[in-house]
């Protein structure tokens, strides 16, 4: 489901009667963002091991590959950005542009950014894993909401209700998974161990 999810958003704005309109480097650097947006959908997924056929190794590295790519893919969608429309882009970066979609653009575009400055430096910093995981987790939900607050906002091509579907699927997704991960789960492992320790005290 999430990848038919994620491809028909994709397919259908290959179609968009907007990009008879576009230079090739607007629709290089639009369809970039498109697809970091199919991307985060399969991220918590991934790093919660989640999908069926990879195992616990194999979802982590999928995560950190998919990562790098979104980061890839943020700096093409701002560079076909910038060789179409300099002065608009460098307004939208120092947060004086008139449209209200680029301060969340450029939220997610520095919480993108951050992250993997950390993940690079992780070991320089020695940062240990619980404190790894509430700040990846902290800055990955930012950059899921405002990255969806950013594309909703844009009328392009991406096609309207395909791109509803994708967005509310990337915030179902992420918002189940850290619940799962970081309430439910703590949880259950809470009660077992409590009961475990009276089970041990009878």
């Amino acid at each position: 489901m999430p990848l038919l999810i994620a491809c028909a958003a994709i397919v259908l704005a290959v179609f968009s009667p907007f990009l008879a309109y576009r230079t090739p480097a607007y629709i290089v650097g639009g369809f970039a963002g498109i697809i970091c947006l199919a991307l985060l959908l399969f991220q918590p997924l991934l790093a919660a091991g989640y999908l069926p056929g990879l195992g616990p190794r194999s979802a982590r590295r999928w995560h950190m590959w998919l990562g790098w790519g979104i980061i890839g893919g943020v700096v093409l969608h701002v560079g076909g950005l910038f060789v179409t429309s300099p002065p608009d882009t460098l307004d939208a970066l120092m947060l004086v542009s008139p449209t209200p979609f680029s301060v969340y653009g450029v939220t997610a575009m520095w919480g993108i950014v951050i992250t993997g400055i950390l993940v690079g430096m992780r070991r320089k910093l020695r940062l240990r894993y619980p404190t790894w995981r509430l700040v990846h987790n902290g800055i990955a939900l930012i950059v899921i909401i405002s990255t969806v607050i950013h594309a909703v906002q844009i009328e392009g091509a991406m096609e309207p209700v395909s791109k509803w579907v994708l967005c509310i699927a990337v915030l179902i997704v992420t918002t189940a998974t850290l619940f799962d991960l970081r309430v439910r789960k703590p949880m259950l492992q809470w009660r077992e161990a409590r009961r475990a320790r009276k089970t041990g005290r009878a």
